[in-house]
């Protein structure tokens, strides 16, 4: 999983309050149309992995938007977990599971978490490396049962290029701390989605030049 990264405020930062919860200012600005696209795309009952969960602002929308899906967030980063337990015992949804330790860069994963309906990645791509990448599809590949979907959420490259100035300016930041990150492109992950079996089910634009991916497993 990346490093600590320096990051806007427009990006993942995230600040403390109460009772051991982190708040992203991206999260909230974007909640509700990430929930409109998974609610799209997610199968109607299942399983629902959500890797890289971060603050735990995104799970506890998106269980609630989809009860009837069984929503298991996870994370890497100890903070970050107990951010998504101290949201979801707010919450307190009956289909919202406690946070679980997962590096979703890690190869193996997907072999100890078969089965899964949906998996769904909020704004990772971009803050890992190629290979990381690479290996989070496949493993979610791996993880899916069949008709299960994929939905990647965030900035990517469109072609080769970023999309605005804002975008160009990030991606150039965060190449300059680390260069084997930054924006992915698009066709590159549609690449890999096809490299792992998966079907490319639909691109959908995305606010603040965001996309979302969705891929199906046959």
């Amino acid at each position: 999983m990346p490093k600590r990264l320096t990051l806007p405020d427009s990006a993942s930062v995230a600040t403390p309050g109460p009772d051991g919860r982190l708040f992203a200012p991206s999260a909230a600005r974007n909640a509700d149309a990430i929930a409109d696209l998974v609610a799209a795309h997610a199968p109607d009952t299942g399983r629902a992995l959500e890797l890289a969960a971060g603050t735990g602002e995104h799970a506890v929308t998106l269980a609630r938007r989809l009860p009837n899906l069984i929503w298991q967030p996870t994370d890497i980063d100890p903070d970050r977990r107990r951010s998504i337990d101290a949201h979801a015992a707010l919450a307190a949804l009956p289909n919202l599971h406690a946070a679980a330790e997962l590096d979703a860069t890690a190869p193996g994963w997907g072999a100890t978490h078969q089965g899964q309906d949906l998996i769904v990645l909020v704004n990772l791509l971009h803050l890992i490396s190629t290979p990381e990448a690479r290996t989070l599809i496949a493993e979610a590949a791996s993880a899916l049962a069949p008709g299960g979907r994929l939905i990647l959420y965030g900035p990517f490259l469109r072609d080769g290029e970023t999309t605005s100035p804002g975008d160009a300016e990030f991606h150039a930041s965060l190449t300059a701390q680390d260069p084997d990150i930054g924006y992915k492109d698009d066709w590159d992950v549609i690449d890999w989605i096809h490299q792992t079996f998966l079907e490319l089910a639909q691109v959908v634009e995305m606010p603040a030049n965001n996309l979302g991916i969705v891929a199906r497993k046959p």
